[in-house]
Protein backbone atom coordinates (compact mmCIF):
# COMPACT_ATOMS: atom_id res chain seq x y z
CA UNK A 1 0.00 0.00 0.00
CA UNK A 2 1.30 3.51 -0.90
CA UNK A 3 1.19 5.40 2.71
CA UNK A 4 1.87 9.21 3.91
CA UNK A 5 3.33 8.94 7.45
CA UNK A 6 2.95 11.31 9.50
CA UNK A 7 6.33 12.55 11.58
CA UNK A 8 6.98 14.59 14.05
CA UNK A 9 10.69 13.27 14.58
CA UNK A 10 9.70 11.79 18.29
CA UNK A 11 10.11 8.52 19.52
CA UNK A 12 6.71 7.18 18.02
CA UNK A 13 6.50 8.47 14.94
CA UNK A 14 9.48 7.92 14.02
CA UNK A 15 9.37 4.29 14.24
CA UNK A 16 6.02 4.46 12.80
CA UNK A 17 8.00 5.79 9.62
CA UNK A 18 10.40 2.72 9.65
CA UNK A 19 8.00 0.36 10.71
CA UNK A 20 6.15 1.59 7.53
CA UNK A 21 8.86 1.60 5.15
CA UNK A 22 9.03 -2.14 5.57
CA UNK A 23 5.60 -2.94 5.26
CA UNK A 24 4.26 -0.39 2.33
CA UNK A 25 5.52 1.48 -0.14
CA UNK A 26 5.94 5.46 1.88
CA UNK A 27 5.69 8.10 -0.55
CA UNK A 28 6.21 10.96 1.98
CA UNK A 29 6.67 11.83 5.32
CA UNK A 30 4.68 14.73 6.74
CA UNK A 31 5.41 17.07 9.37
CA UNK A 32 3.65 20.31 10.50
CA UNK A 33 4.81 23.49 12.77
CA UNK A 34 2.22 24.87 14.50
CA UNK A 35 3.99 26.83 16.89
CA UNK A 36 4.95 24.38 19.75
CA UNK A 37 7.96 25.17 21.98
CA UNK A 38 9.90 22.30 20.78
CA UNK A 39 9.13 22.40 16.82
CA UNK A 40 12.41 23.51 15.62
CA UNK A 41 14.15 20.42 17.33
CA UNK A 42 11.39 17.86 16.18
CA UNK A 43 11.47 19.34 12.64
CA UNK A 44 15.70 19.07 12.69
CA UNK A 45 14.76 15.01 13.35
CA UNK A 46 11.81 14.38 11.41
CA UNK A 47 13.70 15.76 8.20
CA UNK A 48 17.00 13.68 9.06
CA UNK A 49 14.82 10.54 9.54
CA UNK A 50 12.98 10.69 6.18
CA UNK A 51 16.48 11.71 4.12
CA UNK A 52 18.18 8.55 6.06
CA UNK A 53 15.69 6.22 4.63
CA UNK A 54 15.36 8.55 1.58
CA UNK A 55 11.84 9.52 1.53
CA UNK A 56 10.62 12.84 0.71
CA UNK A 57 10.04 14.89 3.74
CA UNK A 58 7.11 17.87 3.69
CA UNK A 59 6.73 20.41 6.29
CA UNK A 60 3.54 22.67 6.70
CA UNK A 61 3.91 25.97 8.42
CA UNK A 62 -0.12 25.95 10.94
CA UNK A 63 2.04 28.90 13.01
CA UNK A 64 -0.80 31.07 11.88
CA UNK A 65 -3.45 28.92 13.59
CA UNK A 66 -0.71 29.24 17.10
CA UNK A 67 -2.83 32.49 18.00
CA UNK A 68 -6.07 30.81 18.60
CA UNK A 69 -5.27 27.59 20.08
CA UNK A 70 -4.36 27.20 23.83
CA UNK A 71 -1.81 24.76 25.46
CA UNK A 72 1.07 25.22 27.63
CA UNK A 73 3.19 23.98 24.74
CA UNK A 74 2.90 26.96 22.71
CA UNK A 75 3.47 29.58 25.22
CA UNK A 76 7.13 29.21 25.90
CA UNK A 77 8.68 26.68 27.83
CA UNK A 78 8.02 28.24 31.34
CA UNK A 79 4.45 26.98 30.59
CA UNK A 80 5.81 23.27 30.33
CA UNK A 81 4.95 21.68 33.86
CA UNK A 82 7.70 20.27 35.21
CA UNK A 83 7.05 19.35 38.88
CA UNK A 84 5.28 15.80 38.48
CA UNK A 85 4.10 13.46 35.96
CA UNK A 86 0.33 14.05 36.90
CA UNK A 87 -3.19 14.10 34.80
CA UNK A 88 -3.25 17.61 35.74
CA UNK A 89 0.12 18.68 34.44
CA UNK A 90 -0.11 16.38 31.25
CA UNK A 91 -3.71 18.08 30.38
CA UNK A 92 -1.59 21.48 30.23
CA UNK A 93 -0.10 20.38 27.43
CA UNK A 94 -3.12 19.08 25.20
CA UNK A 95 -3.43 21.30 21.76
CA UNK A 96 -6.97 21.21 21.14
CA UNK A 97 -8.16 18.66 18.43
CA UNK A 98 -4.22 18.44 17.41
CA UNK A 99 -4.54 15.08 15.04
CA UNK A 100 -7.79 16.45 13.82
CA UNK A 101 -6.18 19.21 12.66
CA UNK A 102 -3.31 16.71 11.26
CA UNK A 103 -5.08 14.49 9.64
CA UNK A 104 -7.74 16.46 7.57
CA UNK A 105 -4.95 17.77 6.25
CA UNK A 106 -3.06 14.89 5.75
CA UNK A 107 -6.23 13.33 3.97
CA UNK A 108 -5.57 15.96 0.82
CA UNK A 109 -2.37 15.51 0.77
CA UNK A 110 -2.26 11.91 0.48
CA UNK A 111 -5.08 11.65 -1.84
CA UNK A 112 -3.24 14.23 -3.82
CA UNK A 113 0.30 12.29 -3.86
CA UNK A 114 -1.78 8.56 -4.89
CA UNK A 115 -1.24 7.14 -1.16
CA UNK A 116 -3.93 4.67 -0.61
CA UNK A 117 -3.32 5.62 3.61
CA UNK A 118 -1.83 7.52 6.11
CA UNK A 119 0.10 6.22 9.09
CA UNK A 120 0.14 7.59 12.36
CA UNK A 121 1.88 6.73 15.48
CA UNK A 122 -0.80 7.00 18.16
CA UNK A 123 -0.39 4.38 21.21
CA UNK A 124 -1.95 3.14 24.53
CA UNK A 125 0.03 5.78 27.04
CA UNK A 126 -1.81 8.85 24.94
CA UNK A 127 -5.25 7.73 25.31
CA UNK A 128 -5.95 9.05 28.93
CA UNK A 129 -5.05 12.39 28.24
CA UNK A 130 -5.02 12.96 24.86
CA UNK A 131 -8.93 12.45 23.93
CA UNK A 132 -7.66 13.19 19.53
CA UNK A 133 -5.80 9.95 20.33
CA UNK A 134 -8.37 7.49 21.67
CA UNK A 135 -9.33 4.21 19.07
CA UNK A 136 -12.71 5.71 19.05
CA UNK A 137 -11.70 8.95 17.77
CA UNK A 138 -9.51 7.27 15.14
CA UNK A 139 -12.08 4.95 13.93
CA UNK A 140 -14.37 8.04 13.69
CA UNK A 141 -11.61 9.77 11.61
CA UNK A 142 -10.98 6.60 9.74
CA UNK A 143 -14.66 6.74 8.57
CA UNK A 144 -14.59 10.46 8.11
CA UNK A 145 -11.24 10.32 5.58
CA UNK A 146 -12.69 7.71 3.62
CA UNK A 147 -16.00 9.28 2.96
CA UNK A 148 -14.35 12.42 1.94
CA UNK A 149 -11.43 10.94 -0.52
CA UNK A 150 -12.24 9.15 -3.36
CA UNK A 151 -9.18 6.91 -3.42
CA UNK A 152 -11.52 6.23 0.25
CA UNK A 153 -7.83 6.43 2.30
CA UNK A 154 -7.01 3.71 5.37
CA UNK A 155 -6.11 5.32 8.69
CA UNK A 156 -3.33 2.82 9.85
CA UNK A 157 -2.87 2.97 13.26
CA UNK A 158 -0.19 0.45 13.85
CA UNK A 159 0.60 1.01 17.48
CA UNK A 160 -2.94 2.12 19.15
CA UNK A 161 -2.67 -1.06 21.11
CA UNK A 162 1.13 -1.10 22.16
CA UNK A 163 2.85 1.10 25.16
CA UNK A 164 5.57 3.38 24.09
CA UNK A 165 7.98 1.14 25.94
CA UNK A 166 7.02 -1.57 23.13
CA UNK A 167 7.13 0.84 20.38
CA UNK A 168 10.78 1.56 21.27
CA UNK A 169 11.53 -2.07 21.38
CA UNK A 170 10.29 -2.26 18.23
CA UNK A 171 12.26 0.52 16.89
CA UNK A 172 15.45 -1.27 18.28
CA UNK A 173 14.58 -4.00 16.38
CA UNK A 174 13.70 -2.04 12.98
CA UNK A 175 17.42 -0.49 13.56
CA UNK A 176 15.95 3.26 14.38
CA UNK A 177 18.34 5.69 15.22
CA UNK A 178 17.04 7.26 18.71
CA UNK A 179 19.82 9.55 19.13
CA UNK A 180 17.81 12.00 16.49
CA UNK A 181 14.86 11.67 17.91
CA UNK A 182 13.23 14.39 19.66
CA UNK A 183 10.61 14.41 22.72
CA UNK A 184 11.07 17.45 25.02
CA UNK A 185 8.05 19.58 25.49
CA UNK A 186 10.51 22.52 26.77
CA UNK A 187 12.48 23.07 23.29
CA UNK A 188 16.20 23.27 24.69
CA UNK A 189 18.72 21.68 22.78
CA UNK A 190 19.18 19.06 25.08
CA UNK A 191 16.01 18.04 26.97
CA UNK A 192 15.26 18.98 30.33
CA UNK A 193 14.54 15.25 31.43
CA UNK A 194 11.74 17.48 34.00
CA UNK A 195 8.62 17.84 31.49
CA UNK A 196 6.07 14.54 31.12
CA UNK A 197 7.15 13.87 27.79
CA UNK A 198 10.75 13.77 29.14
CA UNK A 199 9.65 11.83 31.30
CA UNK A 200 7.57 9.47 29.67
CA UNK A 201 10.77 8.86 26.98
CA UNK A 202 13.12 7.28 30.15
CA UNK A 203 10.32 4.88 31.59
CA UNK A 204 9.95 3.53 27.67
CA UNK A 205 13.59 3.01 27.54
CA UNK A 206 13.97 1.68 31.10
CA UNK A 207 10.43 -0.79 30.56
CA UNK A 208 12.15 -2.01 27.21
CA UNK A 209 15.52 -2.21 28.90
CA UNK A 210 17.36 -1.12 25.83
CA UNK A 211 19.93 1.99 26.58
CA UNK A 212 18.90 5.33 26.66
CA UNK A 213 21.09 7.36 24.05
CA UNK A 214 19.25 10.78 25.35
CA UNK A 215 21.68 13.31 27.00
CA UNK A 216 18.97 14.93 29.82
CA UNK A 217 19.27 18.33 31.63
CA UNK A 218 17.79 16.14 34.94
Amino acid sequence: MKCLVLLSGGVDSTTALHWASRKHEVVGALSFDYGSNHAAQELVCARYQANTLGIPFHSIDLRSLTPYLTSALLSGAGAVPTADYSERNMKQTVVPFRNGIFLAIAAGVAESAGAEGIVIAAHTGDHAIYPDCRESFMQAMQQAIAQGTYAELCLLRPFISMSKGEIVTLGAKLGVDFAHTYSCYCGGETHCGLCATCRERKEAFRTAGIQDPTPYLA
